[in-house]
């Protein structure tokens, strides 16, 4: 297979062309995860949240899933410190229906389900695009309860930056970036480093457990003429420790890696190409048994857009060649898997009306062919009120675990997902704005584990519903940001709650600038959920302080005291959550 795509890619280089031109200003956030093209934020017909550089060096954040547990309508379930296996909870649905990406191309493993956000380091980052609903008609498989691209960074200019950090828990960590931008060329690197004792994760257990992780991103660009050719590589690596089920101690090594090669070409002022190869890996091992995990993923995504005055239409083509494997307890699977798929979408724009329409026929190897579809519409009531209304058809086929690892059956059917939503936006003037999204998702055939038999099975359905709040006010000196999520994610068959996801949460951020320094303060507030075995962990407060201090022109020093008031919480039964602990940070950067 991984032949036919190579000889498919100079066949698609002929036809090469993407990305179309939206009408953007200076000033805009700009996202691409909501329609796989540029566009202004405030454009997006579904709910899309931005975590932006500047969040993320005040954050101090130690990996993704920390970025991402203070926004609104995301549940982490963590089993215990850093390093340690982590799930992400999107509006509800459940771990591997949230799909990640690193630069637009698919993290989530062949094997295992959910990436592992747990080694992605806030370092390489240079934003972070969540969007709020299925995108399985952009995306494909796994995009039920939404998309996280993880952009990593690049040179705004020639510079070189360092740091050294120290912590709670014998926590090290240094990183080292550098890179030049220039007319036609871009190039940067970045190196960066953590490890950390740890602590004891278990409730039942004393032993304390570690984890390093050294993270390396390097880009390349260049531009002829009206062409670019680009290349990225992301790489994590490193070594987990925890607690096996009768708490004995033991680790893992682990590898994570997603490199690709885009061209993309402007063939006129209307029409935009992107040809992109990519190559994705995702691998544990096992250090005290021959145990491992291995999933590698080669993929051709071409796409080309045209825009047109009052719409702009994209369509394109993708293929992936999957393969996995797997040994546990002297038993597992070597699989390979191929997926074709075609999609087109447009995106329109009538005065104070706006709609986006995308359908996606998927093959897939193994369960046939699906097609998934998106219907959104906005509408501009006036100047400082907006009404979007959108539904999708989504679907994720069963992982080669799912149907070969423990407990799994090769019968199993793909989940399918139908969701509605709707939200309004208030925003009278450039301080305030309010906004509130309902959104429902109906998941037929839904993949859960079943104890009785200790087999994985398809649920009848899943029916979540769920409503978010949210207020936020910009002062000359500072930015408030609260928001409440109350939702219900239930099988419908027998109204059991689904495991780790709160009913009601709240957060609030405050982020306050004095003078060239900064402060600030995040609060999460979580409602009670229910685990595996019955249990059922109580709700929690958990408050974060991060500050900057900017020592002159080139030096810095950021600090983060996490968990504030030192509450005890889990968010996964049995595994504690950090009690409180510090951190600094001296930042150093030459340009």
């Amino acid at each position: 297979m991984r032949a036919k795509l190579f000889i498919a890619l100079p066949a698609a280089l002929a036809i090469s062309s993407l990305a179309a031109a939206a009408d953007i200003t200076q000033g805009d956030t700009i996202v691409v995860t909501a329609t796989r093209t540029p566009i202004p934020l405030s454009d997006a017909t579904v709910p899309v949240a931005v975590i932006t550089r500047e969040d993320i060096e005040l954050s101090l954040s130690s990996d993704l899933a920390e970025l991402l547990r203070f926004q609104a309508g995301i549940d982490i379930g963590r089993n215990g410190g850093p390093g340690q296996a982590t799930s992400v909870f999107l509006r509800g649905t459940e771990s591997n229906h949230t799909l990640v990406l690193i630069d637009g191309v698919r993290m989530n493993p062949s094997t295992i389900g959910g990436a592992a956000v747990q080694n992605i380091a806030p370092e390489t980052i240079e934003r972070v695009e969540i969007v709020k609903g299925a995108r399985s008609a952009l995306y494909g498989t796994d995009a039920i309860g939404g998309v996280v691209n993880v952009i990593t960074r690049r040179a705004d200019e020639r510079h070189i930056e360092g740091s050294v950090g120290v912590g709670s828990f014998a926590t090290q960590s240094w990183r080292l970036s550098g890179g030049n931008r220039g007319i036609d060329s871009e190039f940067g690197f970045s190196l960066n480093s953590q490890s950390t004792d740890g602590y004891a994760p278990r409730i039942d257990s004393d032993i304390e457990r570690g984890y390093d992780n050294l993270s390396a991103n390097v880009y390349g660009l260049k531009r002829f003429g009206s062409t670019e050719i680009s290349v990225r590589h992301w790489r994590a690596e490193g070594t987990a420790e925890y607690l096996d089920f009768f708490l004995n101690p033991v680790d893992q090594d682990f590898e994570n890696a997603v490199t690709s090669i885009a061209l993309e070409s402007r063939l006129s002022e209307e029409g935009v190409s992107k040809l992109m190869l990519s190559l994705a890996r995702d691998e544990i091992g096992q250090n005290q048994a021959p145990d491992f995990v291995k999933s590698e993923r080669l993929g051709l995504d071409w796409q080309y857009s045209h825009a047109f005055e009052n719409n702009t239409v994209t369509g394109g083509l993708y293929v992936v060649d999957e393969s996995a494997s797997s040994l546990s307890f002297g038993t597992g699977f070597d699989e390979d898997t191929l997926i074709r798929a075609v999609f087109l979408q447009n995106q329109l724009s009538l005065g104070r009306h706006k709609g986006f329409l995308a359908m996606r026929v998927t093959n897939h190897e193994n369960f046939g062919s699906h097609t998934t579809w998106n219907a959104e519409y906005a509408f501009e009531i006036n100047d400082a009120l907006s009404l979007n209304l959108g539904l999708g058809h989504a679907f994720r086929a069963p992982d080669a675990s799912d149907r070969f690892g423990f407990g799994g059956r090769p019968d199993l059917e793909p989940e399918l997902a139908d969701e509605r939503q709707l939200s309004l936006r208030y925003t009278p003037d450039d301080r305030h704005s309010f906004d509130i999204e309902l959104y429902a998702n109906n998941i037929e055939d839904l993949i859960e584990f079943n104890f009785e038999t200790f087999t994985l099975q398809n649920l009848d359905e899943a029916e979540i519903r769920g409503a978010q709040i949210g207020y936020e006010y910009r002062g000359e000196n500072f930015v408030l940001r609260a928001d409440l999520v109350r939702q219900r994610a239930d099988n419908k068959a027998t109204g059991a709650r689904l495991l780790r996801r709160a009913e009601r949460s709240a957060t609030l951020s405050y982020t306050q600038s004095i003078g060239a320094h900064r402060l600030g303060l995040s609060i999460l507030a979580g409602g009670d959920r229910e685990d595996f075995g019955g249990s059922k962990l109580a709700g929690f407060v958990v408050a974060n302080l991060t500050g900057q201090i900017n020592l002159g022109k080139d030096w810095q020093l950021n600090a983060r005291i996490e968990n504030l008031a030192d509450t005890e919480y889990q968010t996964a039964a049995s595994y504690r959550m950090q009690e409180r602990s510090g951190f600094v940070e001296l930042r150093y950067r030459w340009q």
